[in-house]
């Protein structure tokens, strides 16, 4: 089974994330913030994997800790459900046009964090997520999940499908990566990830 269930509690949030990687895109997120919602239910679908994303946050300071905190316990709950990285693709890329927006996602399940994210967002908030918070969150996932994420918009101009694109990219490459090559084996030289 590749599936996890993490839960994060702090004085600020807490989350429960379960996820099963070999899912078909089942998606039940509650986050408080709904255009967060709207991307990480686009990121499941896609991805085909199925999760439960829960968070009691406090939104009355802002959406900062919710955002960053369901990204980190979402990445954890990926690392997990990955264990030994044993069998799988681990590299991935897909690029996903929503409209006039299209953006480019390149993944490595590497065992090593790293995040470029490049969205170009303008707008201050989509609904009640601040723009500066959604590339904050891919990077929160890459770390977490201890994965390298490229992540670029690499045109377009509504914002909302510029950042809606740039998760479903995310969706596909990682739908690639972790998807199982029958090998048994760690894909890496060092003979760990």
């Amino acid at each position: 089974m590749r599936s996890a269930t993490v839960d994060r509690k702090t004085l600020e949030t807490e989350v429960h994330v379960e996820l099963d990687l070999d899912g078909t895109g089942q998606a039940n997120v509650h986050t408080g913030i709904g255009f967060l919602d709207h991307l990480f239910t686009a990121l499941i679908k896609h991805a085909r994997f199925n999760a439960v994303i829960t968070c009691k946050g406090d939104l009355h300071i802002d959406d900062h800790h919710t955002a960053e905190d369901c990204a980190l316990t979402l990445g954890q709950a990926l690392d997990s459900a990955l264990g030994e990285r044993r069998g799988i693709t681990r590299f991935g890329y897909a690029y996903a046009p929503l409209d006039e927006s299209l953006s480019r996602a390149v993944v490595d399940l590497s065992g090593r964090p790293h995040a470029s994210v490049e969205l170009h967002l303008q707008r201050e908030k989509l609904g009640d997520l601040s723009c500066e918070m959604i590339p904050h969150v891919l990077t929160s996932m890459a770390v977490a999940s201890r994965s390298c994420f490229h992540v670029d918009v690499l045109k377009g101009e509504n914002d909302h499908h510029r950042a809606e694109s740039a998760f479903k990219a995310l969706a596909l490459a990682l739908r690639a990566a972790t998807a199982r090559d029958g090998s048994g084996v760690i894909p890496s030289t060092k003979g760990v990830l």
